[in-house]
C-alpha cells in the first residue's frame, strides 16, 4: 500500500524545490542588489538588523541569569540582561516587562530565528511567553561601494533641503530620503555609502537606486594623485650620512 501511495503521489509535489528550514540559519538576505544605469548592479551588504520582541509575560531577569550561559546582567549598570546566541550570531537585551531586543544578525530570516530561539530558551527557565509574541524589525544597516569618488560640496549646495555636510563634526553627508521614508544614507568622499532607517531589504535597495543617479551627477571627473610625504629627519640624516660618505670614499 505504502508504495502505491508513493506511485500515486501528485508530480507537483515531486518536483517542489528544497526550501530553507526555519530552524536553520540561512545566510540568503545578507547580500543584495540594487539597480544602477542600464544592466549594471551594485551590491548592499546587509551589516545589521535590530528587531523588538514582545514575550507577553514579566520575567524575573535574576532568575535567567543565574540559569542561563552565555548572559550577563548587572542592574546597576543597565537594566536588562545581555544573551548571546553562537548559532545564529546574535545578541538579545531581555527586560522584565518581557520585552526583548535583538541585534547582530544579517539577515531577517535570522533574526525571526533567533527571536524564537532566546524565547524558547527564557522559557524552559520558566517564563512561558504567550502563542503569538509580536515580532518587529526596527531597524536595517547595509553598506555599499559605488565605485567613484564623489564630490559632497556640491551635493549638499544643490539638495540642501534634504542633506547635511559638516566635515569639521562628522566626515559623511547625511542625506534623508523622502521616500522610501526614514531612510537616512550617510554618503563618503570615497564613493562608501551607508544606508540605515529601514525596515524592509527592498527598502534598502530602493534607496541605493533613487540615490544613484544623484551621486553620478556629482561624480568627481579627477581625482588628485596622493602627495609624496616628505622624508622624516631620520630619513633625511640617513641620506646626508651616504653622501658623506661617497665623497670620502672618492677622495681616497
Amino acid at each position: 500500500m505504502a508504495s502505491k501511495a508513493m506511485e500515486t503521489e501528485s508530480p507537483e509535489k515531486q518536483d517542489k524545490p528544497p526550501t530553507v528550514s526555519e530552524h536553520a540559519p540561512n545566510l540568503a538576505g545578507s547580500v543584495i542588489t540594487a539597480d544602477a544605469l542600464g544592466d549594471e548592479k551594485i551590491v548592499i551588504r546587509i551589516q545589521n538588523i535590530a528587531s523588538t520582541v514582545n514575550l507577553g509575560v514579566r520575567l524575573d531577569l535574576k532568575k535567567i541569569a543565574l540559569k542561563c550561559r552565555n548572559t550577563e546582567f548587572n542592574p546597576r549598570r543597565f537594566g536588562a540582561v545581555i544573551m548571546r546566541l553562537r548559532e545564529p550570531r546574535a545578541t538579545a537585551l531581555i527586560f522584565a516587562t518581557g520585552k526583548m531586543v535583538v541585534t547582530g544578525v544579517r539577515s531577517t530570516h535570522n533574526a525571526e530565528l533567533a527571536s524564537k530561539k532566546f524565547a524558547y530558551i527564557i522559557e524552559r527557565v520558566g517564563f512561558k511567553p504567550t502563542d503569538t509574541f509580536e515580532f518587529k524589525v526596527r531597524n536595517i544597516v547595509g553598506t555599499a561601494d559605488v565605485g567613484f569618488p564623489i564630490r559632497l560640496e556640491g551635493l549638499v549646495y544643490a539638495h540642501s533641503a534634504f542633506a547635511s555636510y559638516e566635515p569639521e563634526l562628522f566626515p559623511g553627508l547625511i542625506y534623508r530620503l523622502v521616500a522610501p521614508e526614514k531612510v537616512v544614507l550617510l554618503i563618503f568622499v570615497s564613493g562608501k555609502i551607508v544606508i540605515t532607517g529601514a525596515k524592509k531589504e527592498s527598502e534598502i535597495s530602493a534607496a541605493v537606486t533613487k540615490i544613484y543617479p544623484t551621486l553620478l551627477e556629482f561624480r568627481k571627473a579627477h581625482v588628485a594623485a596622493p602627495l609624496i610625504p616628505p622624508e622624516p629627519p631620520a630619513a633625511q640624516a640617513a641620506a646626508l650620512a651616504d653622501d658623506e660618505t661617497l665623497k670620502q670614499t672618492s677622495t681616497l
